[in-house]
């Protein structure tokens, strides 16, 4: 399939690996220039400017943010002014519900097709291709993006409406940075009794929770391994901030969303932005002053 993809960060680059691996035909755009090298090995072509990324029966776009997808895909001369009629826009970013209806409207007023298709999993996820995609909106889009999501990812779950996906997707990272606070408290509590926290994440993960997300975020917790940032901490802050607005839309109370809120706040305002957003999981055995524990904020 003849496409473009937009957005070479870590999430997208290894993504736009697998699609020309998979043998499609694509053009790369990213905002920021020298990102495109090793595609261009493999076969990609490198568009200099975006309208040339959006030439094709489709595009991907995946964005760090709001601010981004505005940028790219709403402003003028951007991906709603270039890609033609009857064209496929695939956004695979986590974005907020309300952008997301405001790209479908913009989108359908413009004579294309949106799809939402946001994904589960980390950079070395998505380099194996074993990313899990949630994908909603025209049908016979998602049919025709069928082979594109076989390429990238182990699953693809359909829906109906766009911001629907986006929504899923909030809430999956909100449960996910829950279960980082949760681990965070307990690696505390028995990294200060004296108690192996490595040990005591190794035994939890074969026992009560034999899960990838707690096997993930355990270790490094238990560790203090928090960079390289495969997914970092403002982007979980964003992420955090997008679900209470939500909640706040729909009068849902989150409580513990809140708390979620004001903990990468904290790492944050200590100059974590580098580190992955496990390290709010770090922050109660810094609290606690923990022996030995790695100072994740200063």
């Amino acid at each position: 399939m003849k496409l473009g993809f937009i957005g070479l960060g870590r999430m997208g680059s290894r993504m736009a690996t697998n699609l020309v691996r998979a043998g499609h035909d694509l053009t790369v755009f990213n905002r920021s220039p020298g990102r495109s090298a090793s595609l261009v090995i493999l076969g990609a072509r490198e568009a200099t400017r975006l309208a040339d990324a959006c030439s094709s029966s489709a595009v991907i776009s995946m964005l760090a943010d709001d601010e981004a997808a505005n940028d790219i895909v709403l402003a003028p001369s951007g991906i709603v002014d270039h890609l033609p009629t009857g064209a496929i826009h695939v956004s695979m970013s986590t974005l907020s519900v309300a952008l997301s209806r405001q790209l479908a409207l913009a989108h359908e007023k413009a004579g294309q097709r949106y799809v939402a298709a946001p994904v589960f999993g980390r950079p070395d996820m998505a380099a194996a291709a074993k990313l899990f995609i949630l994908a909603a909106g025209n049908s016979a889009a998602i049919d025709e993006c069928e082979p594109l999501f076989r390429a990238l990812g182990q699953k693809t779950t359909i829906g109906t409406e766009p911001w629907a996906a986006n929504l899923v997707k909030l809430s999956g990272n909100f449960l996910l940075a829950s279960v980082i606070e949760a681990l965070g408290e307990a690696v505390a509590l028995i990294g200060k009794s004296g108690i192996d926290p490595k040990l005591y994440v190794e035994f939890l993960t074969s026992t009560l929770f034999p899960v990838p997300a707690y096997k993930t975020y355990g270790a490094l917790i238990a560790a203090g391994k928090f960079e390289p940032a495969a997914f970092a901490a403002p982007l979980g802050y964003k992420d955090i901030r997008l679900a209470l607005a939500a909640a706040e839309s729909l009068r849902v109370p989150m409580p513990l969303a809140s708390l979620l809120h004001d903990r990468f706040l904290r790492l944050l305002a200590h100059g974590g932005d580098h580190l992955d957003w496990a390290a709010i999981g770090g922050l109660a055995s810094q609290d606690a002053y923990v022996l030995g524990s790695r100072r994740v904020a200063s």
